[in-house]
């Protein structure tokens, strides 16, 4: 049986890359939440 994530780099930027967060309006406040907190890591 295969387990529950097999986590996918490509995957994974083309869901929640930089670029995908900020061609939508939910996406920039995303973006704009984490850089409030200060978060090291934007996105993906």
């Amino acid at each position: 049986m295969k387990r529950t994530l097999m986590g996918s780099k490509v995957k994974a930027k083309k869901d929640s890359g930089f670029l995908k967060r900020m061609s939508s309006k939910a996406g920039k406040k995303v973006i704009k939440a984490r850089r409030a907190k200060g978060r090291y890591k934007l996105s993906v």
